[in-house]
């Protein structure tokens, strides 16, 4: 025991940390919290500026155009702004059970994904070719989960809007609007 304490007292006797070493430290924590904050506020700026971008281009730009019946838009620096069709959906947890039955009950049922997930611990592998309910059977913990990707649902709001066919918009969280793409010259 006592040869390992004469170790740490060796290495302890070759670290001298004197007061430039923690002043650095020091400074160098100041600086990253200084930091720290600057990001928050750039994030707190980022998103107003984007809230604000998608307004003039979702919204005023859009309306504008529409008052003057315009479609389009070319700017003397030849730039132009064209207004097309947006949209945009996301299925929430609390309206996912609806919205699923919604679609199987209208047949749409073929953009759902099914995943079917079990957790095997070490050598288990030649089990997991088993079919669910063996599995379930045997007592596995299986877990189910399905969902609508993301731009699959949105290729699907877009076609319904396009072939005319009607849906609850509010339960598949469906914004369909205008959308101004400014184009440089």
């Amino acid at each position: 025991m006592s040869e390992i304490n004469s170790l740490f007292e060796e290495d302890a006797g070759a670290l001298t940390i004197n007061d430039d070493h923690l002043s650095s430290i020091a400074s160098m924590a100041k600086r990253a919290k200084m930091l720290e904050k600057e990001i928050e506020e750039l994030d707190s700026v980022t998103k107003e500026r984007k809230d604000q971008l998608r307004k003039l281009l979702e919204e005023s730009i859009p309306n504008m155009l529409g008052e003057l019946g315009m479609k389009s838009f070319k700017m003397a620096d030849g730039s132009s702004i064209e207004v097309k069709p947006f949209y945009s959906a996301s299925i929430s947890e609390e309206r996912r059970a609806t919205a699923f039955e919604w679609l199987r009950h209208h047949g749409y049922d073929d953009i759902i994904k099914n995943t079917v997930s079990v957790r095997f611990g070490r050598g288990e592998d030649e089990l997991c070719g088993g079919l669910l309910n063996q599995l379930r059977e045997q007592g596995y913990p299986v877990e189910q989960t399905e969902k609508v990707e993301p731009q699959t649902l949105k290729a699907w709001v877009r076609e319904m809007v396009e072939r005319g066919v009607e849906f609850p918009t509010d339960t598949f969280g469906a914004y369909i609007g205008q959308k101004a793409t400014i184009k440089s010259a």
